[in-house]
């Protein structure tokens, strides 16, 4: 009766992991896309042969979104990107230290920080957190760390490796988990940026009989007992057993017709989007070839050298970003005044960076994710909508201890694998 068996709406992280998912398992997909390209948030845009992210992004080498790209069969091109981590405090650089010697030698800490300093990486290293109860980052941290530089640095590593400054509100065993796979075993920058990825997961979904259709903007989806009806704004209509919705949460409860009254409602109206300003910089070289990546101790802001671990340009041109990170409880963003700070780090660690600059793209107030495991969710959403059956739900924003990449591919291959689930024989 139908064409398709799954209708995917949107063609980001989330729908490109479920299509792959449904189509290895000879499920008909179609992916609705609204843009004319695929990837959402992970596009890179081509400034001139420069190849810029939207933003800073890095894949965690241990984390839930390489160990699913991995079992789809798709290689990610790239390296480690572990560096000498250096920290600005009270507008000064210094080292962040890194083992039993530069703690030691550390001008950050007193002596007795640099005790707890080093139980602190021992236990983030090591220590499995899966007991943890459901507390806040900064409840965990106020019990755990009683040294107030120690704390600093926990929380800067903390933003760093969940781009979420709000530690009264995420909770603690996520970002602690989180923390521990970016020291055991780094993160990944991607060759290409992050657009290589979307595109390995396009050309295998489409290899293997998935249909992507794009400037297909949904307006409508509607539940029905047997099947769903999807209706796009030039009035096309598809009719599919079952759909994924893999668009932002406020985009996705809009097109659900009925969706008020529904569990759908409830884990839209408890997100918490984050969002960050982003500078991007493609230059010559670095004035200070020392400061390769840096985190603000007292200031939610870091900078890194991306093309110390990725190709990023045909001519060598080096990719480095600035970040601020927005205090979601704050409303108020100041677009100019973050650019400024940013450009003011930038000085601190590499003075006469504005003689060296070839392209710059700065995002004043770019979505870094949509939600994340926080305090004051009621219930983590997804994967299927239980009061319509049939329709399911995949993105960053549909985690459950996932943050970032990591909750996008898991809540794709979540929904993907419900749907299978769902139509075996019996």
């Amino acid at each position: 009766m139908y064409k398709y068996d799954v209708a995917i709406i949107g063609g980001g992280l989330a729908g490109m992991t479920a299509a792959n998912f449904l189509v290895k398992e000879g499920k008909k997909v179609v992916v609705l896309e609204k843009s004319n390209r695929v990837g959402g948030r992970a596009i890179t845009n081509n400034k001139n042969g420069v190849l810029m992210n939207l933003g800073v992004h890095a894949l965690t080498i241990d984390g839930k979104a390489m160990n699913v790209l991995t079992e789809l069969g798709i290689s990610i091109p790239g390296e480690n990107a572990s560096v000498k981590t250096h920290g600005i405090w009270r507008n000064k650089v210094y080292p962040i230290p890194t083992n039993f010697t530069s703690v030691l030698s550390s001008k950050l800490l007193t002596w007795k920080g640099k005790i707890v300093y080093l139980t602190l990486m021992l236990k983030l290293m090591k220590s499995n957190f899966d007991s943890i109860p459901e507390i806040s980052l900064s409840d965990w941290a106020e019990r755990e760390i009683n040294d107030p530089m120690v704390r600093h640095i926990f929380y800067s590593l903390c933003r760093v490796s969940t781009y979420i400054s709000a530690p009264t509100l995420q909770l603690a065993k996520p970002v602690l988990m989180q923390v521990k796979h970016g020291l055991n075993k780094g993160v990944m920058y991607v060759d290409g940026g992050w657009e290589t990825i979307i595109q390995k997961l396009k050309k295998q979904a489409i290899e293997s009989g998935a249909e992507i259709f794009y400037g297909k903007k949904v307006i409508e989806v509607e539940h029905h007992e047997q099947y769903q009806s999807i209706r796009c704004s030039d009035g096309e209509l598809y009719h599919v057993p079952a759909c994924i919705i893999a668009a932002p949460p406020k985009e996705t409860l809009k097109m659900v017709t009925g969706s008020e009254n529904t569990s759908l409602s409830i884990w839209v109206n408890q997100t918490i989007p984050i969002t960050a300003s982003c500078l991007d910089l493609g230059v010559k070289k670095l004035p200070n070839p020392e400061n390769q990546f840096a985190i603000g101790l007292d200031q939610t802001y870091y900078f890194t050298n991306q093309s110390r671990a990725a190709k990023l340009s045909e001519d060598n041109t080096l990719v480095v970003s600035l970040v601020k990170y927005h205090n979601p409880m704050h409303q108020s963003i100041n677009p100019q005044e973050n650019k400024v700070q940013l450009e003011t780090v930038m000085d601190l660690l590499h003075a006469d960076w504005r003689n060296e600059v070839v392209v710059k793209q700065f995002l004043p107030e770019m979505t870094v994710v949509h939600d994340f495991p926080h305090v004051k969710r009621i219930d983590n959403p997804g994967p299927e909508i239980p009061q319509m059956k049939g329709i399911y739900i995949a993105g960053d924003w549909c985690g459950q201890d996932e943050i970032l990449a990591d909750a996008a591919v898991e809540s794709g291959k979540r929904a993907a694998l419900q749907i299978l689930a769902t139509n075996e024989p019996k």
